[in-house]
Formats: structure tokens, sequence, C-alpha cells
């Protein structure tokens, strides 16, 4: 079951631009930065307690990522609920609740994305860390 939020994406044009801006409004410098190959962009992210503000900039054309702001611009992108088994969600609510193969994100995250149809197209996926056990 979720229990938290674990992280919040934004989608940029111009991740150093956007990295300024966000250092400013939350008085503190970004976190750490990141490429997610598959997913062809370049990252930024601020921990904020036990959440993620993560900047998402395309850096690749045609991926879901870069649709996405070609589609509706820079802004709010998708929230991540975060859960203690990736499995049990799935198991709880089926298979058609779903988009896609759960795929690995960013440090130890394992992640799989609701389906927009279900979400009253709302972008939200679920997160279970620690799992690859680095």
């Amino acid at each position: 079951m979720p229990d938290r939020i674990h992280h919040i994406n934004f989608i940029v044009r111009d991740l150093e631009q956007a990295v300024k801006v966000w250092e400013r409004v939350l008085d503190m410098p970004v976190t750490s930065r990141d490429h997610l190959d598959a997913r062809g962009v370049a990252i930024a992210r601020f921990e904020l307690g036990s959440a993620w503000l993560v900047l998402v900039q395309p850096v690749q054309a045609g991926t879901a990522p870069a649709r996405y702001l070609d589609k509706h611009g820079e802004g709010f992108f998708l929230i991540s609920f975060g859960v203690d088994s990736l499995d049990a969600a799935i198991d709880r609510l089926g298979e058609d609740w779903f988009d896609g193969p759960a795929r690995d994100g960013l440090d130890d995250w394992r992640i799989r994305d609701l389906d927009i149809g279900r979400t009253f197209g709302a972008l939200v996926q679920f997160t279970e860390s620690g799992t690859r056990g680095d």
C-alpha cells in the first residue's frame, strides 16, 4: 500500500536554469545529478526530508519524457508514491492497473507506472526503494 510521497517530478527544457531557480526557491544546493540513459533524460534531485523533488530534462527525442514535454510544456510531470513492496502493490491492484513493466530507476529504486486512464489523467507511479541491495 502506498504510504508516502517518494518523489515528485517536474519536466524542464533547460536543467541548468531549472537547478538555479530551485536552489534559490529551496535555499539549498542540488543534492545529486544523474542520467537515465534508458529514459533519455538528465536529472537533478533535491532531497526534501523523506521525499525527492526531481527535475527531468529530456535529452533524447522520441522518449516518453520528451513526448510529454512536447505536448504539455514545462511544469509538473508526475508523482510517485512509495511502497514497501512493488510486487504486493501489483498483486493488490492487478496487472490491468499498470502501464508497462517494472523498471529500475535511480539508486535502488524499482518503479511501475499506473495506467493514466485509471488515474483520471494524472501520471502516477509506485516506487520501491532498497530492492537491489547495493
